[in-house]
């Protein structure tokens, strides 16, 4: 950047100040999307170090997953659901590159490397009226560190489930286990696929999204998500 490029990216700075989405205060130079007091204070699981994690734990006797990472605990009324509130809802992707970046860096740093990232789908009506999918940029911020392709056409979401919230985990993988399908002719058999989401709760969805790549020929199926709830 040059020298008068620079001084009107700081007028412009000084003129609209960027907000952190964490804390709402302003970002200085060398801050994006989140502070770094903001990036310091959040609950990290280091789940990437412990392949038998609490995560993973979830699936074990439901899907043969090789790995399941989750960069944050997740707890109602923290910064932590702030900060997915506004990813999924209020349209700051920036938030999804950002994390998905960091857990990238640490899914490097523990030698996790897959073939293809696959983001969960949305329904097409939810897509259109959301204007984006969040998973997606989430799989984007991973794949910018672990320089991975990504593919937003092997899973299409068919029917567009009813609300979640209050059903248990098998009514909810009941509800979800015919909602998906492949749309793409693909020859899975030596792939390792990355399955990206927003949040692990029962994890109803992952594993009908996994049982259907594994049970049409995927070598390997892992698993990361922005945040887990304990």
């Amino acid at each position: 950047m040059s020298l008068i490029q620079q001084i009107f990216a700081d007028l412009f700075h000084l003129l609209f100040p960027k907000k952190c989405n964490g804390c709402g205060n302003t970002l200085f130079n060398g801050e994006k999307t989140i502070c770094i007091k903001c990036l310091h204070d959040l609950p990290f699981t280091d789940f990437h170090l412990y392949p038998e994690n609490p995560a993973a734990r979830l699936f074990w006797g439901r899907l043969p997953i090789h790995q399941v990472n989750a960069l944050l605990y997740f707890k109602k009324g923290t910064k932590v659901q702030q900060l997915i509130h506004q990813l999924k809802y209020q349209g700051q992707t920036d938030i999804g590159f950002l994390l998905g970046k960091m857990m990238g860096e640490k899914m490097l740093l523990s030698e996790q490397r897959p073939d293809l990232i696959v983001p969960i789908p949305l329904h097409q009506k939810k897509q259109r009226s959301r204007g984006y999918n969040q998973s997606l940029s989430i799989a984007e911020g991973i794949a910018h560190i672990l320089q991975c392709p990504i593919n937003t056409y092997l899973l299409v979401r068919k029917i567009n489930t009813t609300t979640q919230t209050k059903k248990s985990r098998y009514e909810r993988f009941e509800n979800l286990k015919a909602a998906f399908e492949l749309q793409q002719s693909f020859n899975l058999n030596n792939l390792h696929i990355l399955l990206v989401d927003d949040l692990l709760t029962t994890g109803a969805t992952l594993e009908a999204c996994g049982k259907l790549l594994l049970d049409n020929g995927l070598n390997k199926l892992s698993i990361a998500t922005l945040a887990y709830t304990k």
